[in-house]
């Protein structure tokens, strides 16, 4: 089975929000991208990609034909995703392992995991 992990930022630092980041220590920094590193090395992950922040977004709708797009996010920042994983796993239970060693879990954001739907 297929999951996707969504990485869900709250209040978790990033480099970013470069405030919100220095309140880390460089050790605990190094320790951020070492474990995304290691979780992208981990066997069955497809490496995501980091989103650039939530401002920088386009809400796009089409209503009675007509394409709308809005600056930003549609969710509130605090609700923004940050990034994702796909990971193949045997069973839920690995997926939400992989999740609980996602640094953003951890440092004030949450983790979604999402079974795929394999056609």
């Amino acid at each position: 089975m297929k999951y996707l992990l969504l990485i869900h930022q709250g209040d978790a630092p990033t480099p970013y929000d470069p405030e919100a980041w220095s309140r880390l220590s460089e050790d605990e920094q190094r320790e951020v991208y070492a474990t995304y590193q290691g979780i992208n090395e981990t066997p069955g992950v497809t490496p995501g990609l980091q989103m650039q922040p939530p401002e920088t977004a386009t809400t796009v709708r089409v209503q009675d034909g007509r394409t709308l797009t809005t600056d930003g996010p549609f969710a509130t920042v605090k609700e923004a995703l940050g990034g994702y994983f796909v990971f193949e796993a045997d069973d839920l239970d690995a997926a939400i392992e992989l999740a609980s060693r996602v640094p953003a879990a951890r440092l004030g954001g949450a983790v979604e995991v999402r079974p795929l739907v394999e056609y």
